[in-house]
Order: C-alpha cells, then sequence, then structure tokens
C-alpha cells in the first residue's frame, strides 16, 4: 500500500495511490489530479472516456478512509482547462466537498490552473502561488530547485519503464526522490507520463499491484 521515506528528516509515506500521505501533518499532497479532463476534450469534440472524475474522487475518498487527514494539499492542475468549467465535473466535486466539509484544501497554481481559473469558491480551496513553504519542503507545481527547501512537485507526470528479458518492458508511474527536488506521479486519471531515469542523485519507487517499491 505504501512505502515509507525519510526525507529531510520527515516521514513521508509513497502511496500506490499516486499521493504522499505526511503523517505528522496529516496531510495528503496530490499533484496533478486534473480534474475535468475528458470533459474538457469532449468540448472539443474528442472521444474520450467519462468518469475519470468520478474515479478520481473515488481514490480521493479511499484515502481519506485509510490515513488520518485534515489537510489535502494539490501541488497544481486541479483543473484541466476552461472545458472542466462543465456542470458534471463541477456539480461532482461539490456534491465530494459537501461530504467533506471541515477538510482544509490548498492548490498552488499550476499552468493548467492559470488557463482554467482557479476553482469555484464555494469548494472553499484557499488557491495560492508556488512556493508555498511547509516545514523542510518547498511545495510547488514547477521542479524548480529552491535555495533552502527540498522540493516537492509535480508536472511531470513522472513514469519509469521497467525492462525484462526478451525485449519486455513494463511504463509504471513512479515517484522520482532527488537530493534537492522531488517528483510526484499525476494523481488524476488519463494524465498520461514523462519518462524519467534512475541517476547517482534520484531514487525511482515504481507503483505496480497496489504497492511502491524502489527500483535497485
Amino acid at each position: 500500500m505504501h512505502y515509507e521515506l525519510l526525507l529531510e528528516g520527515e516521514a513521508l509515506w509513497l502511496l500506490a495511490d499516486k499521493a504522499v500521505y505526511w503523517p505528522a501533518r496529516r496531510c495528503l499532497l496530490i499533484a496533478d489530479a486534473h480534474f475535468g479532463k475528458a470533459s474538457a476534450y469532449r468540448s472539443l469534440g474528442q472521444p474520450v472516456p467519462q468518469g475519470t472524475t468520478t474515479e478520481n474522487l473515488m481514490k480521493l475518498d479511499r484515502l481519506l478512509a485509510l490515513f488520518e487527514c485534515e489537510q489535502v494539499i494539490f501541488l497544481g492542475d486541479f483543473l484541466h482547462g476552461p472545458g472542466s468549467h462543465a456542470s458534471g465535473t463541477l456539480g461532482a466535486l461539490r456534491a465530494w466537498r459537501e461530504r467533506n466539509p471541515v477538510l482544509a484544501m490548498t492548490l498552488i497554481r499550476g499552468n493548467h490552473d492559470k488557463r482554467a481559473g482557479d476553482p469555484p469558491a464555494d469548494l472553499k480551496i484557499e488557491v495560492v502561488t508556488e512556493p508555498l513553504l511547509v516545514g523542510p519542503f518547498a511545495l510547488q507545481h514547477e521542479p524548480d530547485a529552491h535555495p533552502s527547501h527540498h522540493v516537492l512537485a509535480g508536472h511531470v507526470h513522472p513514469v519509469y519503464r521497467l525492462r525484462g528479458k526478451g525485449r519486455q518492458s513494463l511504463r509504471l508511474p513512479c515517484f522520482q526522490i532527488g537530493a534537492h527536488v522531488s517528483l510526484l506521479p499525476a494523481f488524476g486519471a488519463f494524465t498520461g507520463g514523462y519518462a524519467v531515469e534512475q541517476g547517482d542523485d534520484r531514487q525511482i519507487f515504481v507503483i505496480g499491484d497496489e504497492d511502491v517499491w524502489p527500483v535497485r
């Protein structure tokens, strides 16, 4: 279900549901939810799957049931684009918020948020610009180094390709933990990914079979 990592003196749990739980702060960190991405594509006439917002919210509900959580911080790209303001998408988000009225929620604006616009005020999400400094971490959307804090960021949608014998390969979402900048996988369904590599200064943790494990 999760891999516990000590980073900058803080215990962080890398979750198989593509998020990070910070137990000391009772906080979930989520990057690149891209709520309403399918709606945005359909508004442009593209035939894409329905139900991605519902799927993402069900996953978030599961995490809130599993972990003692007082706050969710979104590391950018909460909404995908202007088309994400479709009534179905916002209706699902409002219904979910009504079921979770006391949960503190913060959004660090990402590039898609700037195009989509801030979430409606009745969702009661505090919206800030990056970086958001919390403890030893600079919480950001863009994975740009910070002069004094370890960066936890999204934006890249990191994936890693495991290779086996006979030209077998498997492309999996992953966390990339670096010396100064670390990347979270995209939380949202239907988001794609960018291949990243292991290195002397960065460790890959892949997600598969409902678990997280380090690449040796």
